[in-house]
């Protein structure tokens, strides 16, 4: 069932993505970036630039929905009779108010016996903060204040839409770059006699940009695991300014303890870089989080 559901979320999201860029290109009247000349820049730039942008934004604006989908988040109802749901929403309410967001987000708990919580949405307006059962079954209130408070902060900063924004820009620097480098590669040799860009083989050209786009975007990761290690610290920072220091740091004590508490159901590689807590310890430059124990003594040492 859960494979089933990525399968069609891949090809509704790439049916999407399709739609979009086609329109798109077609309203800027963008032509082939390839002539019997060379390389157009201009339009190369704006087709690049228009491929990047669009898938990232697309999976932004459907965010929420895809986390109820694919994590299986289901919403509390505000008016819920059920006590412990909603002091739940009335705790992220106040934390929301604190920190000054324009719209209430969503609320939602997901099953998982996993001990996170994440946020996600297209804007501040409209957000959507999940946690799971593991999560409130094995926190004390004081540290799930402060969980929720660091979700809150994520929203408050725009996270997911700064890290939208730098996704889409590595992915148009990296398909430029790319065709750029395959052009040149492909050109040189394939070159025989005449020095037209015609002599670039067209099979060479494509195999040369797939290979550079890999090399690139795994040199692009960097970049964006970089950002996404910085926004954790400055979401620690704000859970502790909303809830306290102390309960900040009792947290993520508590989440130390519980990190080897994995739930393979649950994970999405979409939603990983946007849960509180991740296990991850492939290479520290391609960790979308920081080490607990760094998150720790840098509050320690900031509040001490």
């Amino acid at each position: 069932m859960a494979l089933a559901k990525r399968i069609i979320l891949f090809l509704l999201v790439n049916m999407a993505v399709l739609s979009t860029v086609s329109a798109l290109l077609y309203f800027f009247n963008i032509r082939p970036y390839i002539s019997q000349y060379g390389l157009d820049y201009q339009s190369l730039a704006i087709f690049c630039l228009i491929w990047g942008m669009a898938g990232a934004f697309i999976s932004l604006l459907i965010s929420r929905f895809m986390a109820k989908w694919m994590m299986g988040v289901q919403i509390i109802d505000p008016e819920t009779r059920d006590p412990s749901m909603r002091a739940l929403v009335q705790l992220i309410y106040s934390l929301a108010k604190k920190a000054g967001l324009p719209a209430m987000p969503e609320v939602g708990i997901y099953d998982s016996p996993e001990v996170n919580a994440f946020a996600t949405g297209p804007s501040k307006s409209r957000s959507l903060v999940a946690v799971s059962s593991g999560l409130l079954n094995k926190m004390n209130p004081d540290e799930l204040e402060a969980v929720l408070g660091h979700e809150i902060t994520h929203v408050a900063n725009g996270d997911m839409v700064t890290m939208t924004l730098l996704q889409g820009v590595i992915n148009a620097f990296v398909m430029f770059f790319a065709r750029v480098v395959a052009f040149a590669i492909s050109r040189a040799l394939g070159r025989r006699d005449d020095e037209s860009a015609e002599s670039t083989s067209p099979f060479l050209y494509q195999m040369t940009v797939f290979g550079l786009e890999i090399v690139f975007m795994i040199l692009g990761s960097i970049v964006v695991a970089s950002f996404s290690r910085y926004r954790e610290f400055r979401a620690d920072a704000g859970g502790a300014r909303l809830a306290g220091p102390q309960k900040m740091i009792q947290a993520l004590q508590a989440l130390k303890r519980t990190v080897e508490i994995q739930d393979p159901s649950h994970e999405q590689q979409a939603f990983q870089a946007l849960k509180i807590s991740s296990q991850s310890s492939f290479m520290k430059l391609f960790s979308s989080h920081p080490p607990l124990d760094d998150r720790i003594a840098r509050l320690k040492e900031k509040y001490s």
